[in-house]
């Protein structure tokens, strides 16, 4: 098929490689435009912009696709189908309506359950058993598209970067078999039952509450794993938690109680595991505590 590819994080890139492995003809792959990023601010093209263009394919970048000369491009590639992975950006309807197929798009949630901008990290926050990915047939709504087919996988503890990285070749692999057999999966109407919405991660969220119960504090430092990371503020530095385990334990929240670093919550209390200083690499708690003492009783 002639593809638009459309994507823009890491999470993107295993599925425009399936579909290049696959065979199918990338006529051009669309990416939100170059950030500055690191020390000195410069521009960085996106993950995807990175790899198409060492595949040789054809990059563009513009800043909305609400411009009329953007969607007559848009429409010139003269597409079967366009393949959109977390691209960040709205698809008016002259976009959507352009390729033959109209638009596929990769979704990391069990739909209708977490539409929107975050749903691997909402699922985890809310204790989700499981979670998936749908190929979804986009429509002009929030990810009310229906459904061609669905991939499942237990959550079972997984941080947001590792469930992040299975669930992308997961979407890899289900959009090829969409692609090589597309009448075989005809889209199926999403239920209007279970509807939630999984609004952006704001950083204010990883600042831990050590008045939640301990469960759901691990929660959110596995959600928050690898970014923005969930943290912790001692002696003015911002240390970041990145792995703990939930323990049986009482006290007044946010009390260290041993020389574990076991931190009580609203109810529980977390042994930390793997923590992260300011400007520093991962490090167990013994390792932190040996450059960094946290005594029992410090009131976090």
């Amino acid at each position: 098929m002639r593809i638009i590819f459309m994507g823009t994080p890491e999470f993107s890139v295993p599925v425009l490689r399936a579909l290049v492995e696959a065979g199918h003809d990338i006529v051009a792959t669309y990416s939100q435009p170059p950030r500055r990023a690191g020390r000195g601010k410069a521009l960085s093209p996106t993950p995807v912009a990175l790899a198409a263009e060492a595949m040789g394919i054809d990059v563009r970048t513009p800043v909305s696709l609400r411009d009329a000369e953007v969607q007559a491009a848009f429409s010139a590639l003269d597409a079967d189908v366009a393949v959109v992975a977390a691209y960040g950006l709205i698809l008016p309807r002259a976009v959507l309506d352009a390729p033959r197929l109209g638009c596929l798009n990769v979704h990391a949630s069990l739909l209708p359950r977490w539409r929107g901008a975050a749903p691997i990290q909402r699922a985890i926050l809310a204790g989700d058993l499981e979670t998936g990915v749908g190929i979804m047939q986009m429509e002009a709504g929030l990810d009310t598209g229906p459904v061609r087919l669905e991939g499942r996988t237990p959550i079972d503890g997984k941080t947001a970067g590792a469930l992040t990285d299975e669930l992308s070749a997961m979407g890899a692999r289900l959009m090829v078999t969409v692609l090589g057999d597309y009448d075989g999966h005809p889209a199926v109407t999403q239920t209007q039952d279970g509807i939630t919405y999984a609004t952006k991660i704001d950083k204010t969220e990883a600042r831990i509450d050590w008045s939640q119960p301990a469960e759901q504090v691990e929660r959110q430092v596995r959600a928050f794993n690898p970014v923005p990371g969930a943290f912790f503020e001692i002696a003015g530095e911002r240390v970041k938690l990145l792995a703990a385990d939930p323990i049986r334990a009482s006290g007044e929240a946010g009390m260290v109680l041993d020389d574990h670093l076991t931190i009580t919550c609203g109810s529980g209390a977390l042994r930390p595991t793997l923590l992260q200083r300011a400007g520093r690499g991962a490090m167990t708690a013994r390792d932190l505590l040996r450059g960094f003492p946290i005594p029992p009783g410090t009131r976090l």
